[in-house]
């Protein structure tokens, strides 16, 4: 995660995926536009599950839960997801896992096929500008800034530095002048695709940007809109963290692109395209070389964790593996805001357990530690799945626990979520990134925002 997410060596409890009705080709969204620059769970409701697949460990649910914050559903009954705030989240983060049901209103889960489970299998430093004194020049420890060589004149197609405005930008993105560190293509990026937006931020606190998001819109095979919104979150311990979350999130968004037009049912797409960016992850670790391996045997396989949703006109699906989350937000406000995944960590298999509360749980140092995430060492792959239909207009977000680290109850993410999010869902995105940093911007931030129901390409924000 972009954060300092650790794995945790327990492994989280399986659960079932679902296999699928129907669903026909349509058009599908571009790349994430850079732009220069730059603790702790809890929930309570969800929208009624039309069915859930994937469970998390023992007991879906904490205890303590607000029957009534759950996502209204024109069906079924709401299984809410644990309320209560918690404690600040140390500087380690780890990941999460949920799915419960619309307001009060559970319903019941859709069966699907068996999730197979699979054996186990540098971060860059921060570059110091020398000293003027190391230079031979006067100042001691000051630095200097020196006007560049005009008889070197920079090449035609060179970065400029966009702290000094006039020195060479060098491979490793510093400046050659002043010595400055360029901002990366990564280190703020927004995208906008028919209805739907997401927004990344590097944060106030990190060197670089491990979050990674992909959205798109296609049609089912009778037409009717299909928005996609996939987040992923590299673990910071983890080797290749950044590469690891943009491959997993562009792996499961064409998967979901390629599978909902032709008719394959939105959970059981979602399942597929777990397993996708699962493969895509597990494909980072194969590119290693075995001489690297030898020399620093120490290193962790690439991981991340991954969450997801497909709204269509009147089914809502969501999928992850890792402490990444969904909110359901109704447009008006006249029903409760819900969570609808639960982390998989530490503290939520501790609270589903019955061992401990969740105040307690969140509270100890190991809450955050994480016991699913993608990637080669991962004990056993276990995607979870979930769908809803929620009975009125709503916003579905998709955030890191950059975001949710401080807005964590759904009434929280409700109450800093824009009331016009559904029809200016980019400008949502960025005030709900603006919130994280001015709490403090401790981690990466990214979030996705689609509304519901899902509506015709080329309808999108102002």
């Amino acid at each position: 995660m972009s954060a300092d997410a650790h794995r945790h060596p327990t492994p989280a409890a399986p659960a079932a995926p679902s296999p699928g009705a129907p669903a026909q080709p349509g058009a599908s969204p571009a790349g994430p536009v850079p732009h220069a620059g730059t603790p702790r769970a809890s929930a309570s409701g969800a929208p009624a599950p039309a069915s859930s697949a994937h469970q998390a460990a023992p007991g879906r649910n904490p205890a303590g839960a607000d029957p009534q914050a759950a996502v209204p559903s024109s069906y079924g009954t709401g299984v809410p997801a644990a309320p209560g705030p918690h404690p600040a989240a140390p500087a380690a983060q780890p990941a999460s896992a949920s799915d419960t049901a619309p307001n009060g209103a559970p319903a019941a889960p859709v069966q699907g096929p068996p999730v197979q489970g699979r054996p186990p299998a540098s971060g860059t430093g921060v570059r110091l500008d020398r000293r003027a004194s190391d230079e031979g020049v006067a100042g001691g420890d000051d630095y200097t800034l020196q006007a560049p060589d005009p008889r070197v004149a920079p090449e035609p197609h060179a970065a400029v530095c966009v702290a000094c405005r006039a020195g060479r930008v060098d491979d490793d993105g510093y400046c050659e002048n002043c010595g400055h560190a360029q901002p990366r293509e990564r280190d703020h990026m927004e995208q906008e695709c028919g209805p739907v937006a997401a927004v990344s931020d590097r944060g106030l606190r990190h060197h670089r940007n491990e979050d990674a998001f992909a959205v798109g819109t296609t049609t089912l095979p009778d037409g009717a809109p299909v928005s996609v919104a996939v987040v992923c979150d590299g673990v910071s311990s983890a080797t290749r963290p950044d590469e690891a979350s943009l491959a997993a999130s562009r792996a499961a968004n064409a998967s979901l692109l390629d599978a909902l037009p032709r008719g394959t049912h939105p959970q059981q797409a979602m399942h597929e395209a777990i397993l996708a960016a699962s493969e895509a992850v597990d494909a980072l670790a194969g590119e290693q070389l075995s001489e690297a391996r030898e020399h620093a045997p120490q290193q962790n396989a690439p991981a991340c964790t991954i969450v997801g949703a497909v709204v269509t006109a009147g089914l809502l699906v969501v999928g992850w593996v890792g402490d990444s989350r969904v909110y359901w937000i109704p447009v008006d406000r006249s029903a409760p805001a819900a969570r609808l995944t639960e982390d998989d960590s530490w503290a939520a298999q501790m609270v589903a357990a019955g061992l401990m509360g969740e105040a307690e749980a969140y509270a100890d140092h190991r809450a955050h530690a994480i016991t699913g995430w993608l990637g080669a060492d991962a004990y056993e792959l276990e995607p979870h799945t979930a769908a809803f239909k929620p009975d009125r207009p709503g916003v579905v977000v998709v955030c890191t626990d950059g975001l949710w680290n401080y807005a964590e109850s759904p009434d929280d993410m409700a109450e800093a979520v824009p009331a016009d999010a559904a029809a200016r869902p980019l400008h949502a995105a960025r005030v709900l990134v603006g919130h994280a940093l001015d709490g403090g911007g401790h981690d990466n931030v990214t979030v996705a925002l689609v509304p519901f129901p899902a509506v015709p390409q080329g309808a999108g924000s102002a």
